[in-house]
């Protein structure tokens, strides 16, 4: 898999508002869902982007998934 560079994608992802209408979700939980769908990313970049630990990740996208209905 081609290792992407994390600390340039800090200055150019773009993430539209929109994500964050489902009310059902917290900021945190559809930020990390839209980086996991959409830009294709694994929970450890998602956690170094967002200065959190791998785990933490996991967790919020566990809760999101659950939130949603979407068992995985």
């Amino acid at each position: 898999m081609k290792k992407r560079n994390i600390e340039k994608l800090k200055y150019t992802l773009n993430v539209p508002v929109k994500i964050f209408n489902d009310r059902r979700l917290g900021v945190l939980e559809s930020l990390v869902l839209y980086l996991q769908q959409i830009y294709k990313f694994r929970n450890c970049e998602i956690a170094k982007l967002l200065n959190r630990d791998d785990r933490t990740i996991y967790t919020v996208l566990k809760r999101a998934n659950e939130k949603i209905g979407d068992k995985k």
